[in-house]
């Protein structure tokens, strides 16, 4: 289906620019393996309204600019349908990015949803489907896959310091080899993510930001500037809604080594 109607072609890929003509070529050809009825549906889409309410913001199609979808929304969309609307965001913010950096900047550096979970899926699929009938090293196409959906989140994560950073004022918010940590690190990443994303695209839209009360009340680690683990480790405060009140561990082993005697403020709490 390709791109969305009123779509302006950006140039083709630079001579020698690898990456973006690597990322365009997959995109393209795993966007052909998904049946038209679906392309048609998952086709990113310009965006012509404000964003709408809970239901048309998890059924929607992607669109550009991309749709604000707050940690709040994530979860209650995940949980009930036991992660699988979040392959469906992983899709959607994949293809929103794909389109917006060709949009920008005439190249891009990411793969798309098609690119990404699409052959991840396949990967998996088949892998899957060869194991259980016998076919030798059938098993490393399942590896493959989950090699190919990791380095595509640590890609996801660079893309996002990248859109912050170019804000004036902006920093980046996240540390994307994070994202190879084993479980719970590597979600506290991921959760990062989606909440500094979905308030970058309301700022694009110049939509009003609302109040996300699970990632700026409940976990205020979600909301809070960039830290290092060492940080998280020794800010309670960071942690919970009701460990906002512990003052931070003065453990030697949680120690800045680079910074032994720096003393900064945040959220009111004194820290070494």
């Amino acid at each position: 289906m390709g791109p969305p109607e009123g779509w302006e072609p950006p140039p083709p890929p630079a001579e020698g620019d690898f990456v973006d003509a690597s990322c365009r070529w997959l995109n393209n050809a795993m966007e052909q393996t998904v049946v038209p009825p679906l392309r048609k549906y998952t086709q990113v889409r310009q965006s012509g309204e404000p964003q709408g309410d809970f239901w048309s913001t998890v059924t929607s199609p992607p669109q550009v600019p991309g749709l604000s979808r707050p940690v709040w929304l994530t979860i209650a969309a995940s949980v009930p349908t036991a992660l699988g609307w979040y392959g469906w965001y992983k899709f959607s913010v994949e293809e929103e990015l794909f389109y917006d950096e060709l949009r920008r900047e005439g190249r891009t550096s990411g793969a798309g949803g098609y690119g990404t979970l699409i052959l991840f899926s396949w990967l998996v699929l088949l892998g899957g489907l060869g194991s259980i009938a016998g076919v030798p090293g059938a098993d490393k196409l399942i590896d493959a896959g989950a090699i190919w959906i990791l380095a595509g989140q640590v890609n996801l994560y660079r893309r996002v310091n990248e859109l912050l950073e170019e804000q004036p004022g902006g920093s980046a918010p996240l540390h994307a080899w994070w994202a190879v940590l084993p479980p719970p690190l590597d979600v506290v990443v991921g959760l990062r993510q989606v909440h500094f994303l979905a308030r970058y695209w309301s700022e694009v839209r110049g939509e009003t930001w609302q109040t996300d009360k699970v990632a700026e009340e409940l976990f205020p680690f979600i909301s809070s500037p960039r830290f290092t683990l060492r940080e998280f480790a020794r800010t309670p405060s960071m942690w919970f809604w009701f460990t906002k009140e512990m003052e931070d561990l003065d453990w030697p082993i949680l120690a800045d080594p680079t910074m032994p005697a720096a003393r900064a403020d945040r959220g009111g709490k004194t820290r070494d």
